[in-house]
């Protein structure tokens, strides 16, 4: 029965990473000020504001200008709650829950907003390595392991992006590998960059393939390192007991 309820919640902290990934870079307040149409700039009323169902009342379409609404609003807001459903059935109403559901929203805000934008900001990604830090010592990770993850994480990208001179990856990648490291440990670390290339070198190729990107177009890969990092933190330990039961 509480499923229903954490249901509920994902719905409502979704529609508030909408908000996020739409202020993100602006100096407005993620938590004060009313939304509004994008399109025509009517501030939005409250009965037309209810996470998903507004959507389907108003069956995609703003109530003022009839302009549709972007069906990534009601794509993240399901996608969180399913999230939390799916880490509230798994690790039960615990801190694990909580701290898990935490990571994974900060990590929607930095897929969404760099696979819209091509950038990843401080302003998300600071604030998300200083949770992570210390989500991660309750879970137990160890200050050293955390400590060394995060400096493997930025490291790998800092040299990526001193060698090319910012033309492989950008200066934000860097801040997101520490907070890969400071999330998963660096066991798990190098788990999720080895998904994260090889998920990013296959969607890479089909678009080559399709005529859609060329190999010289630029692809954002922060979307990639939070998928590999999401993937990671749930089944890490099971990948790396499949890959060294290759081995052995």
């Amino acid at each position: 029965m509480y499923s229903f309820f954490i249901f509920i919640l994902g719905l409502i902290v979704g529609s508030f990473l909408n908000v996020v990934i739409l202020r993100l870079g602006t100096k407005k307040s993620f938590f004060t000020g009313r939304s509004q149409c994008p399109c025509c700039g009517k501030k939005i009323a409250a009965y037309d504001n209810i996470p998903l169902v507004s959507f389907i009342l108003l069956r995609g379409h703003c109530r003022n200008c009839k302009k549709n609404i972007s069906w990534q609003y009601p794509l993240i807001e399901l996608l969180t709650a399913f999230i939390f459903v799916w880490f509230s059935l798994r690790f039960g109403l615990t801190a694990q829950f909580l701290i898990y559901s935490i990571f994974s929203s900060f990590l929607i805000v930095i897929f969404v907003y760099d696979l819209k934008n091509y950038l990843i900001l401080d302003q998300i990604t600071i604030p998300a390595m200083v949770i992570a830090f210390f989500s991660s010592l309750y879970l137990g990770l160890g200050l050293g392991n955390i400590i060394l993850a995060a400096i493997i994480g930025s490291g790998f990208f800092a040299l990526q992006y001193f060698i090319s001179k910012g033309k492989w990856v950008g200066d934000g990648d860097i801040r997101l590998g520490a907070l890969m490291g400071l999330m998963l440990g660096w066991k798990f670390l190098l788990v999720a960059l080895f998904l994260a290339y090889i998920i990013g070198s296959i969607f890479g190729l089909t678009l080559i393939l399709v005529g859609k990107k060329k190999m010289s177009s630029a692809v954002p890969f922060g979307p990639f390192l939070t998928l590999g990092t999401f993937i990671a933190l749930i089944y890490g330990q099971s990948i790396l007991n499949w890959y060294f039961n290759l081995l052995y």
